[in-house]
């Protein structure tokens, strides 16, 4: 059936289509905007107040309609397609650079194995000498070459950054370090990229690209703000900056690291950072420490660190058609694993443990904005996604102050029992008070006006960090001290309140109400509704609920490297984004022969 219009109006003709004005179609348009699927009723009603559409059946407003629906459908997902497409293009484009890359590296590994079994055959044959002279010449070979100073002024540290540009693209795009897969990665459109770990180079090493759908410019400025991605990060001080004549930037840096565990001293690195454009439009972010220079900044040894180098490493951000960007990451370091304990250097020694911690957490910072740039909505609980990102950083940000304990951020030791190496911390800043309730009596102790950490560290066998982790958190009645939890939990509350010494409450139920994951589901948000807990005495005939902020990450039993952390901090019902946060919980780190420190 058809319409030809005339006068304005539709009218029906012997055919098999309906032709309307450009009025009409005006008028359908803006009323589908309003109600895409109106029912029968709503569209006879659509024909009595549009009078324009007073000639056309109720029949034909219903095709119309489910036309207009099939067309919105067809459009967007013909738009996913092309998006799919774009995506594929790339990655095609970056597995096919990965192939050559691998087949270089295979050609060099042919050549050198050629190269050994021929020394190999020509050793054997060659008579064995033992005289003076050749034990003298065979001991010089092994001497580390002792290289002078390096030129610290203007000059010299461009050089030094023209070499780690070098260097940095010969291990990105090249064959300078020997790259092997990730365990456990699973290549796919779908897949957070293409992830690499190094094998036999000096200190660990690891290496990624993928795609993401960020312009290069915004890649850069995210990856450069470290401590916004990287937990370990407590600090990265800018502390001079050289324009260079290429338009580049030449930065030093003094970056310091939060130790994992209580068992280990904390990391710090006095860096260089070159940052340039490359004559293909690629932006290059690169980085490395400066050690024995002379004739410009230095930066002395600082107290509670041990300084750590890091090897030409950095970012290879290149715009991809249709928007995005291709990015390779390298990071190169050299943690000197001497320093703590030798049941802990495989931490400081893994690759795998430096891809799972700093590599693939850039990409994951990255994806994870990208996808909130082109969903930005409101989520879990009226929060927007950034702010709830701002809350993970600072429960784990308050975590790992408390288990490294600062004298510069105002912790001081109390005490060690000495039997479970349990350390108790004080902290009586007024950086570290602001906000919190403090009026407590009846029987607490009277250092009131203060801020106690006790921490430890210890040794499990044969136990996997993510199944400990789901212990924890689905069972936390068999481990809890609900007076404890009812302390904290007064410290946050925002009028004072007067805590009995003796028990304050009972558990009832523990209900976990989900505020926000991330990508992957690797790390989720959520806050944990303890049921009929007394804070205050007033609470005693009518408990009232606690809630609990509660950062978890690690559940997945089969990745990697990865470690455990369930983070938590009592919350105040208003749940205000810039509340106080009183950070606890337990850190669950894989190591060699089946052990993990926690």
């Amino acid at each position: 059936m058809a319409m030809s219009c005339k006068d304005g109006k539709g009218i029906m003709d012997n055919g098999k289509y309906v032709r309307y004005t450009p009025e009409q179609v005006e008028a359908l348009e803006r009323l589908y905007h309003e109600c895409p699927k109106p029912s029968s009723i709503r569209r006879q009603q659509l024909i009595r107040e549009c009078p324009i559409l007073s000639n056309i059946e109720p029949k034909q407003i219903k095709v119309w309609f489910q036309n207009r629906r099939c067309r919105e459908k067809q459009r967007k997902e013909a738009s996913r397609l092309q998006a799919v497409n774009r995506k594929l293009t790339a990655m095609n484009k970056l597995l096919m650079e990965e192939n050559d890359r691998l087949q270089k590296q295979v050609s060099q590994l042919v050549y050198e194995n050629g190269y050994f079994r021929q020394h190999t055959q020509n050793t054997t044959l060659a008579t064995k000498d033992t005289s003076c002279e050749s034990v003298v010449t065979s001991g010089q070979h092994h001497l580390t070459p002792q290289h002078p100073p390096r030129d610290a002024s203007p000059a010299g540290l461009l050089s030094i950054a023209e070499e780690t540009l070098t260097e940095f693209l010969s291990k990105a795009t090249g064959t300078a370090v020997e790259w092997v897969q990730m365990p456990g990665m699973k290549p796919g459109p779908d897949s957070i990229g293409i992830v690499a770990i190094s094998h036999g180079c000096t200190g660990v090493a690891a290496r990624a690209c993928g795609l993401v759908g960020l312009e290069p410019t915004r890649v850069a400025e995210i990856l450069k703000d470290r401590p916004s991605w990287f937990r370990d990060c407590r600090a990265v001080d800018v502390l001079n900056v050289l324009p260079t004549a290429n338009g580049g930037t030449i930065e030093l840096l003094y970056m310091q690291l939060y130790a994992p565990t209580t068992l280990a001293p904390a990391r710090d690195f006095w860096l260089l950072r070159y940052t340039s454009v490359m004559e293909d439009g690629s932006l290059v972010v690169c980085e490395r420490s400066l050690k024995n220079t002379q004739n410009g900044p230095s930066m002395p040894p600082v107290q509670h660190f041990v300084r750590a180098e890091m090897l030409p490493s950095g970012y290879l951000i290149r715009p991809c058609e249709g928007g995005g960007s291709i990015i390779h990451i390298v990071d190169h370091m050299d943690l000197e694993p001497w320093s703590v304990p030798e049941v802990l250097r495989p931490l400081y020694e893994s690759s795998t443990v430096l891809a799972q911690k700093t590599t693939m957490a850039a990409l994951r910072q990255l994806r994870q904005i990208a996808q909130e740039v082109s969903q930005s909505n409101v989520t879990g609980w009226g929060r927007r996604p950034a702010a709830l990102r701002a809350l993970s950083q600072r429960l784990s940000r308050g975590f790992n102050e408390a288990l490294n304990g600062f004298t510069d951020e105002g912790w001081s030791m109390m005490g060690n029992d000495g039997i479970d190496d349990v350390t108790i911390l004080v902290n009586s800043s007024p950086e570290k008070l602001t906000g919190l309730n403090l009026s407590f009596a009846n029987g607490f102790p009277a250092v009131s006006n203060a801020v106690l950490c006790a921490k430890a560290s210890m040794l499990l066998q044969n136990v996997p960090p993510a199944i400990l982790l789901r212990f924890l958190r689905e069972h936390r009645s068999e481990w809890a001290d609900n007076n404890i939890d009812a302390y904290s939990a007064a410290a946050v509350k925002v009028g004072p309140c007067s805590l009995p010494g003796s028990r304050v409450g009972s558990f009832g139920s523990q209900v976990i109400l989900p505020l926000a994951h991330t990508i992957e589901h690797e790390e989720f948000l959520e806050v944990i509704k303890l049921e009929g807990v007394g804070h205050c005495p007033e609470d005693a005939m009518m408990p009232r609920d606690m809630f609990l902020l509660q950062l978890c990450s690690g559940m997945d039993e089969n990745a990697v490297g990865t470690c455990a952390e369930l983070i938590f901090a009592p919350i105040d019902a208003s749940f205000a984004d810039d509340a106080p946060l009183l950070p606890s919980g337990f850190r669950i780190i894989p190591l060699d022969s089946g052990k993990v420190s926690i």
